[in-house]
């Protein structure tokens, strides 16, 4: 009986210790495997490349309008500087090749601010390096739904993203393993409105959820010359209420927004970091031939070269200057008069602000 027991003792403890193993040895495959997951890593520095308005020339009402050498030689001056993750414009325009527009009905059409560019004109914003493009603004509409569908295919066709009509309010992208929202917003007719700033808000939310970085771009502020100033109120111009580019910007960084790119006023603006992210409150005109005003302040705009790391903070921004007429087109500044310009707004505008303005360098960084 003893032997008995002894032998019982001896089965059960061999019988736990096996157990014992193929517990251990489990964990340790799950270990394994748990430690062999790949996590996502993304590049530590981000580049992004952003321009205000783009409209390379319009044959509506006739095409004589159209620039030199049929728009080839648009972005000639600086097609060395259009590179990054991310290369962005405002579409000031929409791709039609014929048709008349709705809003030039009983007035001159030589006195008529309507935008059509010739499809072909599309392949030349492509080559020259863009690959994100806004349309929230009131021209992409100019030739009504016609225009902006067909807009829609021929970006499509390139593989150009774009966002800010409401058939199309956001878009989402992979470049390089990081994960992109880009959506656009405009006080215009058929746009996603900058006026509605808690649909604004929750539609960022919604797309931080989903992406690495988050990109706004906002068409607002009056235009001109008297506009050059960030007021933090309601701008109205022509009775037209254009938004509370302030609220609305640091809203949506509230909401999740890593960088935010205004355009509308056709000047240059201040510029801003909130909570680590930067802001551009109006890019300018930069390529825009034909029925634009170039003089004075409309005449010179920045190409703005920022960098964020990987989570969306900024980190600097090379800011190369550049300037249009009528006869040379658009061109590099030796004077450096956007850098000038956003240096001395943002000093009026953000008194309070905490950047660096290196004149040597042309770079605006933290202090």
């Amino acid at each position: 009986m003893r032997k008995f027991f002894y032998l019982l003792n001896l089965s059960l403890v061999l019988l736990f210790g096996l157990m014992s193993c193929q517990s251990k040895t489990v964990e340790a495959k799950q270990q394994v495997h748990t430690d062999t997951v790949p996590l996502k890593r993304i590049k530590d520095t981000l580049s992004i490349t952003a321009v205000g308005d783009v409209m390379i020339g319009s044959a509506f009402p006739s095409v004589k309008l159209l620039p030199p050498n049929d728009g080839k030689d648009s972005f000639k001056a600086v097609d060395s500087l259009l590179k990054g993750d991310i290369v962005f414009g405002n579409l000031e325009g929409c791709f039609l090749n014929s048709g008349n527009s709705d809003k030039c009905k009983g007035i001159n059409p030589n006195n008529c601010y309507a935008f059509r560019m010739p499809e072909r004109y599309a392949g030349i914003i492509k080559a020259a390096g863009f690959n994100v493009m806004s349309v929230a603004n009131n021209h992409v509409g100019d030739f009504n739904s016609k225009g902006r569908k067909n807009t829609a295919r021929v970006l499509d066709s390139l593989q150009i993203k774009y966002a800010g009509q409401l058939q199309k309010p956001f878009d989402l992208f992979t470049i390089d393993s990081v994960t992109y929202a880009f959506c656009a917003f405009a006080p215009n007719e058929n746009t996603v409105s900058i006026l509605k700033i808690d649909s604004a808000k929750a539609l960022v939310a919604q797309l931080k959820a989903k992406a690495d970085i988050v990109i706004v771009s906002f068409h607002g502020g009056g235009e001109g010359g008297n506009y050059q100033r960030v007021t933090r109120k309601t701008e109205t111009f022509f009775g037209e209420n254009r938004g509370n580019v302030y609220a609305f910007a640091h809203a949506v960084v509230d909401a999740g927004a890593d960088v935010v790119l205004g355009h509308g006023p056709h000047v240059a603006r201040a510029v801003e970091v909130y909570k680590n992210k930067f802001i551009a409150y109006s890019l300018g005109n930069f390529c825009t031939y034909g029925m634009f005003s170039l003089k004075g302040p409309n005449g010179i705009a920045p190409l703005l070269q920022l960098k964020i790391n990987s989570k969306g903070d900024f980190l600097y921004a090379d800011i190369v200057s550049v300037k249009q007429d009528k006869q040379d087109g658009l061109t590099l500044d030796r004077d450096f008069g956007a850098f000038k310009k956003i240096q001395s707004l943002t000093a009026l505008d953000f008194p309070e602000n905490q950047l660096l303005f290196d004149e040597q360098k042309q770079r605006i960084s933290l202090k």
